[in-house]
């Protein structure tokens, strides 16, 4: 991984335009690409990381309020408290999960498909404690069974 600069200041850089449309691409590929994946696993069955179970116990010690089932909320989640208790329980994982701080695309609730109303951006390890807390709990199994019975719909009809 490349070092930065050690005079280098976030605040004044430049914002170039073709970094961002990279950097909105990788994040969308992400979320496609996890999509996709539950369509061919069920959620419950799918481990996002090697330390999955140890990530799902974090976040019910840090986060024992937090409800799977219910739609996130974004202002509440992103607020100065909000912020700083998300950025503690993500910086357990800075030596431990790679790009655990790239920003990704996440649903704000587990009964949505992707939309623009729907569609949150957060930090990648804030996206697998959450998606991890979904799956355990079969709330992501209902993209599985909608995807396999379009495609034993298709293949009837191809009959």
């Amino acid at each position: 991984m490349q070092q930065v600069p050690t005079k280098f200041d976030a605040e004044s850089a430049d914002n170039f335009e073709d970094i961002e449309k990279q950097f909105a691409v990788k994040a969308v590929t992400h979320m496609e690409t996890y999509w996709k994946i539950l369509e061919r696993v069920r959620g419950s069955a799918l481990r996002l990381t090697k330390i999955d179970d140890d990530i799902i116990e974090h976040l019910k010690k840090d986060f024992p309020e937090f409800d799977p089932a219910e739609t996130i909320d974004e202002d509440a989640m992103k607020s100065k408290t909000g912020k700083e208790r998300w950025r503690n329980f993500m910086m357990a994982y800075e030596k431990t999960v790679e790009d655990y701080n790239f920003g990704t695309m996440m649903r704000s609730g587990p009964q949505f498909e992707h939309d623009q109303d729907t569609v949150i951006f957060v930090p990648r390890m804030q996206f697998y404690a959450i998606e991890i807390a979904r799956n355990r709990a079969g709330l992501n199994d209902w993209i599985y069974e909608k995807a396999q019975a379009k495609a034993a719909q298709a293949k009837a009809a191809q009959k």
